[in-house]
């Protein structure tokens, strides 16, 4: 393995760290001076601006009303300071109704705020936060904020040569710093996870290979997490067709990599990430502009790695296991090909009738080796396995397949928490994944392609409590909105940790 690819791993794992940093919070129980102040109000309460020297008041009732301010959610009007006061500068927020604001509505907010104070060249921003209240406390709605703001502030700019160097500091005056900050503190280690993510997710193929993937998880060793890593002779002694054979195109063929945090003794739960590194399509090559985008063909894997870590900083008293299925899916003389039978750990064989339906084939035996293994007591999988998702939900949801109501309940509102929703979608058609030569085939004759596809994953979650979950076009963002920024979006880390976390 080339040396070059080693540093790369390591050098994005290190990223990850670092970047947590690149924007300050800390929470304060009185305002200091700085040059931006930022003021919040609701559409059906009073100003209470009161702590505000006369002059400013004055001067912000005016802006407001020659502005029609009404302090809708999202909206902002922005003034000039008195020469006298200290800030330079003052911006007045709305939020919306007091009793529609959530959590995920104060993050979005906080990211769009500092994507907007981040172009007015600000640095030092105190927020007039303490009387701030919502469906959720004013502690929560200040960590949330700052969590949705240091979200957004997350670039991935390692190939440019003029790289994001600005710092926004933000001191957040509050009700209670203490709980703001103990709060804020859980999110910031998830933010951790979501940038391994976003980082992993926005690098090249050529330098994240199923290889420097597998380094990059075993970084995570530094925080208690236990990394196996199998390769394609152990894969085979295994009996993992399915995985070694897409991997089987590329010179490094595939990786089995293990992620274990281990909080408790209770019986783990199981989250299995597809982790194709680059997917041409094999034999059955895609075209066109997307296959630019196939880097983020693991983005499945890496949410579910940055879960783990996220859980691991946290110190979750969890028994966490992430199992990722890590090939690229090349087209070369060893390369599997359209009409190729595979056999699976589970003992299935499976027709390939199409090599752009990898995704689910390394899914097949990471599955089956969770459940061997590990035992799990619920099997989350997470993938972007189907264009067909995108043309029934879009880009906005994921797709979530699954038979078991409770945990359709229970991820449906994690989703809604953390601004990564889901959108259920049926299972069935199995009989359409007919073959004449093989047990199943790994596409269907017809039906709706994302359901066919989670209908083969069904068969590899046994006895298990199983969701699958479609994230196909929400792995990279065209364009940055809320708290996510252009590139690699880490979708799926929060969802998952607000769900581990609430519910487990």
């Amino acid at each position: 393995m080339k040396l070059l690819t080693k540093i790369s791993a390591m050098t994005f794992a290190l990223a990850s760290i670092s970047s947590a940093q690149a924007t300050n919070i800390e929470f304060t129980s009185k305002l200091s001076a700085g040059d931006t102040l930022v003021l919040f109000n609701n559409t059906d309460r009073k100003n209470h601006f009161k702590f505000l020297d006369k002059d400013t008041q004055k001067q912000l009732s005016k802006a407001l009303t020659s502005a029609n301010f009404k302090a809708e959610y999202g909206k902002s009007v922005e003034l000039l300071a008195p020469v006298d006061s200290d800030y330079e500068r003052i911006v007045l927020v709305g939020l919306g109704k007091e009793n529609e604001l959530t959590h995920a509505k104060i993050a979005k907010l906080g990211g769009n705020i500092h994507a907007q104070l981040k172009e007015q060249n600000a640095s030092q921003i105190v927020l007039a936060f303490e009387h701030v209240s919502g469906q959720v406390n004013n502690s929560e709605l200040a960590a949330q904020f700052a969590h949705g703001a240091s979200l957004r502030d997350h670039s991935f700019d390692v190939y440019k040569k003029q790289q994001d160097k600005t710092t926004l500091s933000y001191r957040i005056d509050v009700a209670d710093s203490k709980a703001s900050k103990q709060l804020y503190q859980q999110l910031a280690n998830v933010q951790q996870g979501v940038f391994l993510a976003r980082d992993l997710t926005s690098e090249t193929g050529s330098e994240m290979t199923p290889v420097d993937f597998a380094l990059a998880a075993k970084s995570l060793e530094q925080y208690g997490v236990k990394v196996t890593i199998l390769e394609p002779k152990q894969l085979k002694e295994l009996g993992m067709g399915a995985l070694e054979g897409v991997g089987r195109g590329s010179d490094e063929g595939a990786r089995l990599v293990v992620a274990h945090y281990q909080g408790n003794d209770d019986t783990p739960i199981a989250l299995v990430g597809k982790g194709i590194t680059f997917d041409s399509g094999g034999y059955s090559i895609k075209t066109g502009d997307s296959i630019a985008r196939m880097k983020s063909d693991m983005a499945g894997a890496a949410a579910v790695l940055g879960t783990v870590k996220a859980m691991a900083l946290n110190k979750a008293n969890l028994n966490v296991v992430a199992v990722m299925g890590m090939a690229a899916n090349m087209v070369s003389e060893t390369a599997i090909a359209p009409g190729d039978v595979l056999r699976t750990a589970e003992g299935l064989s499976v027709e390939v009738l199409n090599t752009d339906a990898e995704g689910r084939l390394v899914l097949s035996d990471a599955m089956w080796y969770a459940r061997t293994y590990f035992k799990p007591e619920i099997m989350v999988d997470v993938a972007t396995l189907t264009g067909s998702k995108i043309r029934a939900v879009g880009n906005r949801y994921s797709a979530i397949f699954s038979e078991d109501e409770q945990l359709i309940q229970e991820l449906t509102l994690a989703g809604k928490q953390v601004n990564e929703p889901v959108w259920r979608l049926p299972l069935g058609y199995k009989d359409m994944l007919k073959s004449d030569i093989a047990d199943i085939a790994n596409v269907g004759s017809s039906g709706p392609g994302a359901t066919t596809a989670a209908s083969f994953l069904q068969h590899f979650a046994g006895d298990t409590r199983w969701v699958h979950l479609d994230i196909a076009g929400n792995a990279l963002a065209s364009k940055p909105s809320g708290e996510i920024p252009t590139g690699g979006t880490g979708y799926g880390v929060r969802l998952l940790s607000e769900w581990l976390l609430s519910n487990n």
